[in-house]
This record gives structure tokens, sequence and C-alpha cells, in this order.
């Protein structure tokens, strides 16, 4: 799914960003990338979401060569992904349905696919009751979950998510990584990116420290956290 090969990434102003990174994360599996503030982590996430182009090495994402990814391609390159965000990203005039159903409509579903869809990842993430509301009516954490249905909505292989617990309070980071176990249950891909040290621990798992831009370890913890049984119904949809 994920493959880096003596990947790295020199800026304009000569900052060496990443120093010959090789690794590999398989379909399926749950991967914390933690570092220090401007350790290479989200130089790492914009590598895999072609924001920016590695300057050696090769990088192949879903079945796509990074190196070598025409500018048309990438947007179907990004259809294989949802990205959940630190600071939300939602649209202000949109209720909580549209802003999720936005993603949907912007590669031309029909309507009637989007509403069952939509409804479902509502009831995956917990916001039933919730679907008129905008977002300022939300507080961070059901903002946060917005943004995690609209990842999801148009069922990616991979879940890509930027310090999704850094703008929400303790207990709701907790609620939001069980989520994220939850969907990585399902089959999904998931990556996320934190420097939150305790939610690590908390859930276990693989476990990529970068540090001054190379991997410092890479290890499985035990996982910790155990998701419910899915519901079949909910489990057909991703």
């Amino acid at each position: 799914m994920i493959h880096l090969q003596n990947v790295s990434k020199v800026y304009p102003n000569g900052t060496e960003a990443l120093k010959n990174i090789s690794l590999d994360i398989e379909q399926g599996e749950f991967v914390f990338i933690v570092g220090p503030s401007g350790a290479g982590k989200s130089t790492f996430l914009k590598l895999l979401i072609h924001e920016e182009t590695a300057s050696f090495g090769k990088i192949s994402v879903n079945g796509y060569d990074m190196m070598k990814i025409k500018k048309r391609k990438v947007p179907y390159l990004r259809r294989t992904m949802g990205i959940v965000f630190q600071d939300f990203r939602l649209i202000d005039k949109m209720n909580v349905y549209d802003n999720i159903a936005f993603a949907m409509r912007a590669i031309g579903r029909p309507e009637k696919s989007i509403k069952k869809r939509v409804e479902y990842v509502i009831d995956v993430v917990g916001l039933n009751g919730k679907e008129k509301c905008r977002p300022n009516e939300l507080s961070g954490g059901e903002q946060q979950r917005v943004s995690l249905a609209r990842a999801l909505v148009n069922a990616p292989e991979m879940i890509i998510a930027d310090e999704p617990t850094g703008n929400i309070d303790p207990k709701m980071s907790f609620e939001i990584m069980k989520k994220l176990v939850e969907i990585n249950s399902r089959g999904t891909t998931v990556i996320v990116v934190t420097h939150e040290h305790n939610l690590v621990k908390e859930f276990g798992g693989r476990i990529i420290i970068i540090n001054g831009g190379e991997i410092e370890r890479d290890q499985k913890l035990p996982t910790k956290y155990h998701p419910p049984e899915i519901n079949k119904d909910i489990q057909e949809i991703f």
C-alpha cells in the first residue's frame, strides 16, 4: 500500500526534512507517526498526498508511483484517501449533513447514494441528531467527528489523520482515537500523526518515530483497545 525506499526531501532553502528513509505500510495496518516539532512528520504526510515531491528515492502509494505521477492523476490518488485535519476545515455555511455530502457531490455521486452513505457514516461517528447543525453550533470534538465522517464517506482505502486530537479536550481525544481504531478494524488502513505520547501508549500498535528527518524507531506495541463487534450493516459499506 505504501512503500518508501531511500527517500529524502530537501527544500529549496537547503533544509533536509527527510533523510534516506525506507518503510512499508501494509493494507489494514494502524500506524502512529510520532516525533517532535520539525522532525519531518508533516513532510512525510505531504509526500503521501503529493503536496510535495521527494528529492530522491522511490515512493508508491495505493498503486501510484509518486515520483512519476501526472498532475491530472493526483485527484484520483486522493480519492483513495480520507484526510482528517487538526483544524477540521469544515464549511461554515453548511450543516453537518452537507459538509459530509460535499465530498461525494464533488466527485459526482448520485443523490440517492449520497443520502444512504452519509446517514451510515453519521451513525458510525456518533453524530445522530446533529445533521442540521452548523459547525459553530458544535463542540470541537463534534466538529472533529464531522471531519472524520467526511474523510470516511467515499470509502477510502486509507485514512490519514494529521494531529486529529490537537484542538480537542483529552476525553474527546480518546473518543476520536477509539473511532479510528474501530474504522481500522473494518479493514481501512489508518495513519495517525500525533505528538500526544499518552494516546500512543494508551492504544499501542505500530509506532514509527521520526526525529531529525530520520526513522529513529519502528516497533509494534501491544494493542490495548479492542473495538466492539462490528454491526454487519455498517461493515458492508467499508
